[in-house]
C-alpha cells in the first residue's frame, strides 16, 4: 500500500518555519479541496492523482519519495 504522508510533511513545514500550517493552507496555496485533503489524510489506502501528488510536492517544496511511502500491505486472516 502507497501512504501519503500529509499529515508528517504538515507538521514538518510549522516546525521548519516556525509558524501554524493547516489543512486551510494547503488547500487555499494548491487549490485541492480541503475535503479531498481530509481523505488523504484520513483514509488508509486513498488513491489521489498524480496531480494532487505534484501540487502538494511544489507546496511542501519536496520530491516525491518525501510524501509517498510503501507500506506493508495489512494481512488479513483467511477463515
Amino acid at each position: 500500500m502507497i501512504r501519503v504522508r500529509l499529515k508528517e510533511m504538515l507538521a514538518d513545514k510549522e516546525f521548519r518555519e516556525g509558524k501554524s500550517a493547516t489543512m486551510v493552507d494547503v488547500s487555499e496555496a494548491t487549490g485541492i479541496h480541503r475535503a479531498t485533503l481530509s481523505k488523504i489524510g484520513k483514509n488508509r489506502g486513498y488513491n489521489p492523482t498524480l496531480d494532487i501528488i505534484d501540487r502538494l510536492c511544489d507546496y511542501f517544496d519536496c520530491d516525491i519519495t518525501d510524501l509517498l511511502v510503501r507500506a506493508p500491505n495489512p494481512v488479513t486472516e483467511e477463515s
